[in-house]
């Protein structure tokens, strides 16, 4: 079953807030990128975490049509994992990485939905 490329991306950010992605966002990069068409960005609270959370987008999205262009080899003190699925990339930070590239800011002119865990209160603007 294939969905489409905004659903896709969208309950992939919502599953991963759900698994305790932290501060967990899209950037719709449609009117800005002929590369890509939406940034999924959390964070993960450590390496093991970032791995867990890598497997799960691919376990999540795998059955609803989409796979990863490559799949990346995490050490284990790993900071940033991307994921490419062409029309959308999945990136699993630390929060020190995150900190550091700060991609909502580099990408401020997108549209950015947030997505809280469930029973979390929503992060204001």
């Amino acid at each position: 079953m294939s969905i489409d490329v905004r659903e896709a991306a969208f309950s992939c950010a919502s599953m991963l807030a759900e698994h305790n992605g932290v501060d967990t966002i899209v950037l719709d990069l449609r009117k800005l990128s002929t590369w890509t068409d939406f940034f999924i960005v959390t964070s993960a609270t450590s390496s093991t975490h970032l791995r867990g959370l890598a497997k799960r987008v691919e376990d999540y999205l795998g059955p609803l049509g989409h796979s990863p262009l490559r799949r990346p080899r995490l050490a284990d003190d790993e900071q940033w994992c991307l994921l490419d699925f062409g029309d959308f990339v999945v990136h699993i930070m630390a929060e020190e990485a995150r900190s550091f590239y700060e991609l909502d800011k580099l990408w401020f002119e997108a549209e950015i939905t947030r997505f809280a865990a469930p029973g979390a209160p929503a992060k204001p603007e």
